[in-house]
């Protein structure tokens, strides 16, 4: 079914323990509508980038199923840039240098053909950029996915909160939960959060997996051990694209379908992290998938007499 997904195309420059990429693609969208892609297609983007944009790369989504429509290219000006360096155990990181460039006057504009999206994916974007998204669809889709970050918590918070108020499911970090709710318990937290709107919340908590909570119901699916980690950036968007993806392709907004969805997702997320930027996400197959879902598959299934 129609995915629509809104957020930023970009560059950064990435430093880890396992060595450094210097102005590799990356940005929330790109994360994002590459992992739903291998569930669903097309994948709706809506976005902004310069001219410095490789063509190579536009023409890479475009062979997974992306629409560009939506992508605004701006001549002479230049693309979103961000550069980080990431601590030794990987859970924090510095920010060395963000430049806006295009996004600093970003105005989305949703093609006609994009305005009946049934499933909608609002990336980490201002709340007043992800309110015109919604200001501009033609009916409500049947699931809006929502990911913010303390940021705009500190600086936006009542735009925030009425967008949160339209969202079907937000999806935020351990750290930000406890933020927007005032309560360390992620529980107690939950129960907070879902009373602003959503039906659904997840959690991310990095390498310790994620929580899936519902009006009544509490998921909870493992992060996947591997031996190497060479870069989280963009696991979180890829979680969140794997997620969407996963429902889009199935229809089925259930908690037990939403549970599945959480396990692929952090599938997709886990491939992320085993090269820099997008490279391990560029030329996956549904077997690469099917196995690395049978891994989170065993690494929970166990038998209990009870």
């Amino acid at each position: 079914m129609s995915l629509l997904a809104v957020g930023t195309v970009a560059f950064d420059s990435i430093e880890t323990p396992r060595g450094k990429a210097d102005r590799i693609v990356g940005g929330a969208a790109t994360y994002i509508t590459l992992a739903a892609s291998y569930f669903t297609r097309p994948v709706h983007l809506v976005s902004v980038v310069g001219d410095d944009f490789p063509e190579s790369e536009l023409q890479h989504m475009q062979s997974k199923g992306i629409d560009l429509e939506g992508l605004q290219i701006l001549e002479g000006e230049r693309s979103f840039f961000w550069a980080g360096r990431y601590h030794d155990n990987m859970n924090a990181r510095d920010t060395l240098e963000t430049q806006l460039n295009v996004l600093a006057d970003f105005d989305p504009v949703i093609p006609p053909s994009f305005r009946r999206p049934k499933f909608l994916m609002l990336g980490n974007l201002t709340p007043a950029v992800q309110q015109r998204v919604l200001d501009q669809l033609d009916e409500r889709p049947r699931l809006v996915v929502l990911d913010t970050m303390n940021f705009w918590m500190n600086t936006a918070m009542d735009s925030l909160m009425e967008v949160i108020a339209q969202t079907d499911v937000l999806v935020i970090n351990d750290e930000e939960a406890r933020q927007l709710s005032g309560e360390h318990s992620l529980v107690k937290a939950s129960e907070k959060i879902l009373r602003m709107g959503p039906s659904t919340l997840v959690i991310k908590k990095g390498e310790h997996g994620a929580l899936l909570f519902g009006s009544d119901s509490i998921f909870f699916a493992p992060a996947l051990p591997l031996s190497e980690v060479f870069d989280p950036t963009g696991a979180g968007d890829t979680f969140a694209g794997g997620f969407v993806g996963y429902l889009a392709q199935t229809a089925d907004l259930s908690f037990e379908n939403m549970k599945r969805a959480v396990i692929y997702g952090s599938a997709m997320a886990s491939f992320c992290v085993e090269r820099f930027g997008i490279e391990r996400l560029k030329n996956l197959t549904d077997i690469d998938i099917k196995k690395r879902v049978e891994a989170f598959v065993k690494l929970v299934n166990f038998d209990a007499q009870l």
